[in-house]
C-alpha cells in the first residue's frame, strides 16, 4: 500500500444532531501514515453487535428512517424521539466513527520490531472505528490470528468470546458454581454453551422461543428454560434446584426478567433450606445486566429475600479489574479455541454502501438470533 498520506478511505459514521435526527453516512477520510509502534489494517471483516447498535443507531426511531444521497454515497436519516435526547447529550453533533473490533491484513506498519513483524499478516482488532477501509493502531492492540485463519473467522474474537469467558471468570471469582444466562441462543450465548460444556460447568440458558431452545439442545445444553411458556417461572426453579445456580448474566435488562430470575433462585434455595428465615436465605443471589435488548425499565418485587444483589457488568471494566496476565491467558484460550468454541456465524456479509440500505438495517436492528451481519468495509473495492 502506498505509504502516501493523501490517499482516502470510506469510514462508516454516526451523528446525531441538537435538531433530533439521527445521520448515518460514508465519510471519506485520509489514510493515517502509521507511528512507528502502530500497523495500518486494512480491515476485511467486522461484526455488528449489539454494542455497535448503540453507538450506530442510537436512541433513534427507525421507523421513521429515510435514505438519500446516492447509491455510492447513501445518508439515512431518522428522527430521535424528544423524550430520549437527554440520553444522547454526550455525543451531539459529534460525527462518530462505528465498528469496535474486526479483522484485517497489515498493508503498512511503523520501523518498530514489533510493527515490522506483523507486516502482511491477519491480525484482530478491537479499539473502535472498524467500519472503515483501513484502520490504524498500535501493534500491541493487535492479536494475530493463526495460519490459516480468514478475517471472517477472526473478526469476532474479542467482544462475545471474552464476554463468555468473563462471565465465567467472574462466576468463579466471586465464589459461585453454576450460572444463567438470558437471549442465551445469540452468538455469545452459544460461545457460552460450549465453554460450560467443555469445563464442565452446569448452565441455565433462558429463551424466549422454541426454537432457539432447539438450537441450544443440538450444541448439548441440558437446562433450557422459554421465557414465554406459561410454566416458565416452576421451569426456571427446576432447572435452579438442579445446578445450584445463585449468579445471572442477562442481556434483556429491562421488564420483570431479572427479578423473576432471582425470585426462582430463592424458591430454590428454600426447598432445600434446614430452616426458617424471615430474612429469605443467606446464600447470595446476583443478577448482572449486561445488555438493553429490552429498553423499558427494570421492574422487580422483592419476593427473595435479602442476599441479593443486582448490577451492570461490562466486558472492558472487568478485564481492567482482573489485570493484563489474567485477561492475556484469557485471550490465549480464544485464540487456541477460534474455530471450535468460539467460532461465530453470519446471515449474511454487507459492503459499507449495503450496510446503510434500510432494509439491511431493519433486518440487523432486530437484534434478533440468527440475523447477525458482518460488514466487509473492502467488499468489491480493488486492493
Amino acid at each position: 500500500m502506498s505509504t502516501d498520506k493523501t490517499r482516502m478511505m470510506l469510514q462508516l459514521r454516526s451523528l446525531i444532531r441538537r435538531s433530533g435526527e439521527l445521520e448515518l453516512s460514508l465519510a471519506s477520510v485520509a489514510v493515517p501514515e502509521p507511528a512507528p509502534d502502530e500497523l495500518v489494517v486494512r480491515i476485511h471483516a467486522s461484526p455488528i453487535n449489539p454494542s455497535d447498535l448503540g453507538l450506530l443507531l442510537g436512541a433513534a426511531d427507525m421507523s421513521t428512517a429515510k435514505v438519500s444521497g446516492t447509491a455510492t454515497s447513501p445518508i439515512v436519516t431518522a428522527s430521535v424521539p424528544d423524550r430520549l435526547m437527554k440520553s444522547m447529550a454526550g455525543r451531539l453533533d459529534e460525527s462518530m466513527p462505528v465498528g469496535n473490533e474486526g479483522a484485517g491484513v497489515v498493508v503498512n506498519a511503523g520501523p518498530s520490531p514489533a510493527a515490522q513483524a506483523l507486516l502482511g499478516k491477519t491480525v484482530a482488532i478491537i479499539g473502535g472505528a472498524m467500519y472503515s477501509q483501513y484502520r490504524c493502531i498500535k501493534a500491541a492492540q493487535c492479536l494475530l490470528l493463526p495460519e490459516g485463519t480468514t478475517p471472517a473467522e477472526g473478526a469476532s474474537c474479542f467482544v462475545n468470546p471474552l464476554t463468555s469467558l468473563g462471565m465465567v471468570e467472574t462466576m468463579r471469582r466471586e465464589g459461585h458454581s453454576a450460572l444463567v444466562h438470558t437471549a442465551a441462543a445469540s452468538n455469545l450465548g452459544q460461545m457460552l454453551n460450549k465453554i460450560c460444556i467443555k469445563d464442565n460447568i452446569s448452565l441455565v440458558n433462558i429463551v424466549r422461543k422454541q426454537e432457539q431452545g432447539d438450537i441450544l439442545r443440538a450444541l448439548g445444553a441440558t437446562h433450557v428454560c422459554n421465557a414465554s411458556s406459561p410454566s416458565f417461572m416452576q421451569d426456571l426453579t427446576a432447572a435452579l434446584v438442579a445446578t445450584g445456580a445463585t449468579i445471572a448474566f442477562d442481556a434483556t435488562g429491562g421488564g420483570t426478567l431479572a427479578g423473576q430470575i432471582l425470585a426462582c433462585m430463592e424458591a430454590a434455595l428454600n426447598q432445600t433450606a434446614k430452616e426458617y428465615s424471615r430474612y429469605g436465605s443467606t446464600t447470595h443471589k446476583q443478577v448482572y445486566i449486561y445488555g438493553r435488548l429490552d429498553t423499558s425499565p427494570t421492574e422487580f418485587s422483592n419476593n427473595f429475600g435479602m442476599a441479593w444483589g443486582m448490577g451492570g457488568w461490562l466486558l472492558f471494566p472487568f478485564l481492567q479489574k482482573i489485570g493484563s496476565p489474567a485477561a492475556q491467558k484469557l485471550r490465549e484460550r480464544v485464540v487456541a479455541e477460534l474455530k471450535t468454541t468460539f467460532a461465530s456465524s453470519y446471515a449474511k456479509e454487507v459492503s459499507l454502501t449495503e450496510a446503510l440500505q434500510l432494509d439491511a438495517i431493519a433486518t440487523y436492528g432486530k437484534r434478533a438470533t440468527g440475523v447477525k451481519y458482518l460488514i466487509n468495509p473492502n467488499k468489491d473495492m480493488a486492493a
